[in-house]
């Protein structure tokens, strides 16, 4: 195992403006992974996403709203980011991704912000869908369930936004950008809507 001494400098300060953890994390998870940047980014991300789960039951009422307006007009998109405190909020980092999630929105056009928030009937539908196509395919019994529900993840992950990945980094989420800022400020941090305009849409 690599020694804390052994782990470069260059290399800690490259990991922590990429995560935004604190030094000594930064040491702690490079050490952890013998010096893999990526295996360390996995496990500070992890940590974070810990420490967001406890702060879920807080109440993220301050926040910013981010905007984007397509080059042409022809498209914009309004998102409000929630914070616990108003500090937090006007912070650089907040309101960045306040607006790089509303350019991500302008961009994947997501149904929802949760699972939870999907109507019930769009779900309803889409799954019946599934379950025909599947039997279609004359896929054993015992397996239609599992595929279905395969089915539904990647339905999720392309029309909801905190699961769809981030149009500039695909090996991550929208929700781990938001649980990676919240683990960075220490505050619960949630987007809590978004709405999208299109020129000619309904």
């Amino acid at each position: 195992m690599t020694s804390v001494k052994e782990i470069p400098t260059k290399l800690v300060a490259e990991l922590r403006a990429r995560t935004g953890a604190g030094m000594m994390d930064c040491k702690s998870a490079l050490q952890e992974c013998g010096g893999d940047l990526d295996k360390a980014v996995d496990i500070l991300r992890k940590k974070g996403a810990a420490k967001a789960e406890k702060r879920a039951g807080r109440e993220a009422s301050e926040g910013w709203i981010g905007s984007y307006v397509h080059h042409d007009g022809s498209v914009a998109v309004l998102v409000e980011l929630n914070s616990e405190t108003d500090f937090v909020a006007r912070t650089d980092d907040f309101k960045a991704l306040a607006k790089e999630i509303a350019v991500h929105v302008a961009a994947t056009k997501p149904l929802a912000v949760r699972i939870e928030d999907l109507p019930a009937d769009v779900v309803e539908r889409e799954r019946r869908v599934y379950e025909s196509q599947v039997a279609e395919q004359k896929k054993p019994e015992n397996m239609r369930a599992k595929i279905v529900d395969g089915m539904m993840k990647k339905f999720y992950e392309e029309n909801v936004l905190l699961e769809q990945k981030f149009v500039k980094d695909d090996k991550r989420s929208v929700g781990d950008l938001v649980k990676e800022l919240s683990g960075k400020t220490g505050e619960k941090v949630e987007v809590r809507r978004f709405v999208r305009f299109e020129l000619g849409g309904n």
